[in-house]
């Protein structure tokens, strides 16, 4: 699913505007991405998490070539499904 496919849905189930929909969903992903940058989990029962990792600098490999490359310490988000959400693709 398109960012715009998953507006238009947000926006019929809510019975709003497709552009109330869009706002929505922004709101929401820059209220995410805000709270990881500050190294703070966004946890939705039932869903899941969304947490700030720190990666260590380490050595990658071009895989093309072989080659080995320097990749710096970094941050990165993971996500946790919740058991809300694994049980509804388990069935």
């Amino acid at each position: 699913m398109t960012k715009t496919e998953l507006i238009g849905r947000m926006a019929e189930a809510a019975g709003i505007s497709r552009d109330q929909a869009k706002l929505a969903l922004e709101a929401f992903t820059d209220q995410v991405t805000g709270s990881l940058a500050q190294g703070r989990d966004v946890r939705l029962v039932g869903f899941g998490s969304f947490i700030a990792v720190d990666r260590k600098a380490g050595v990658a490999r071009n895989p093309q070539t072989g080659e080995p490359i320097a990749r710096p310490a970094s941050r990165t988000a993971r996500f946790r499904p919740g058991e809300g959400l694994k049980s509804a693709l388990n069935g």
